[in-house]
């Protein structure tokens, strides 16, 4: 084998008999042989490498999003680079720095850097390819993967509120996420339907995490006013709730319903099993990588793709006590 067949292998290149192929690649196994990426990469000036980036939401929502741009990344020539960042909105021009010092081909953003405009705004002078994991806004800028929120949190609220629950409170996300307010929306739409007005009171804001909802729910559950319902922006917090609610002795569901948003591993294993809206965030997670690397081969990457959500009912949501 001349060492041009072995890189034409290696390089995927057309018109490679199968046979030869074969005898490479079985050779690169014996020899325990791995093309440099990196290496290819200075030659064609490219580096094969696609960052993903997000900014500290829950780990099982982490997990989730690298598990879908992994799956599909597997058996390519790409590679994937995390790159956590601590705030995005304090810092959106150093989020464009980073990902031009890492000499990206691409990046994907999940929220919120997929809705920052400096973000958006510095990659397109970069000309750096894109593809953003549920934006809100500015929809025709770059390669989208989204998911109806208001449409999935009115379908929540409407359950809680079908149970006949009215005096219901709302756990919010971080405000730095545009998913949050869209969230808030459809709850007031389910709200509006029956004419049931949100009491301020009633209204916490967190950050996405399980400590955030635990604190949340401690306050709620303090007051004269009292929920019999807490619509919580993600699992984490709604976890938290039940923590928290089960310390000040109330049973879930009989005494308080709790439900969350995303379907995130911690609401399959926690006890009771968690009633929530599934955000297939592994799988849009997954679109906007192929959508990207389309782009990259000059292939066109196609229009925004909308996933659909789903109602998970399991453990967590019952009518409200009687005494209320």
């Amino acid at each position: 084998m001349s060492p041009k067949s072995v890189s034409r292998v290696f390089n995927n290149e057309p018109h490679i008999s199968p046979a030869l192929r074969k005898k490479v690649l079985r050779a690169a196994k014996e020899l325990n042989y791995h093309p440099n990426v990196l290496a290819q990469g200075l030659v064609r000036r490219q580096s094969y490498l696609i960052g993903l980036i997000y900014e500290k939401p829950s780990p099982s929502y982490v997990v989730e999003l690298q598990r879908g741009a992994l799956e599909r990344l597997h058996g390519g020539r790409y590679r994937l680079i995390v790159l956590p960042v601590e705030s995005v909105m304090d810092r959106p021009l150093e989020v464009v720095g980073l990902v031009r010092s890492a000499a990206l081909d691409g990046v994907i953003l999940a929220p919120p850097a997929s809705d920052h405009p400096d973000i958006l705004d510095g990659l397109l002078d970069a000309r750096i390819p894109f593809a953003r994991i549920a934006p809100q806004s500015r929809l025709d800028v770059g390669l989208s993967t989204a998911m109806d929120d208001v449409a999935a949190a009115r379908e929540i609220a409407e359950h809680v509120v079908g149970l006949g629950h009215r005096t219901i409170a709302i756990i919010m996300g971080d405000p730095a996420h545009a998913a949050s307010a869209q969230r808030l929306a459809g709850y007031r739409q389910a709200f509006d339907a029956i004419g049931l007005s949100q009491r301020p009171e009633l209204v916490e804001t967190g950050d996405f995490s399980f400590e955030s909802g635990y604190e949340a729910t401690k306050r709620l559950l303090s007051r004269k006013l009292r929920p019999t319902a807490i619509l919580a922006q993600n699992d984490d917090m709604a976890v938290g709730a039940m923590s928290a609610a089960r310390e000040l002795g109330f049973d879930v569901p009989a005494d308080l319903t709790v439900v969350g948003f995303d379907d995130s591993e911690i609401a399959r294993v926690v006890w009771p099993r968690l009633t929530t809206i599934r955000q297939p965030v592994m799988e849009m997670a997954k679109t906007a990588t192929d959508m990207l690397l389309r782009e990259l081969a000059g292939e066109d990457p196609g229009a925004m793709v909308v996933h659909a959500h789903a109602f998970v009912d399991r453990l967590t949501a019952a009518p409200p006590p009687t005494s209320s």
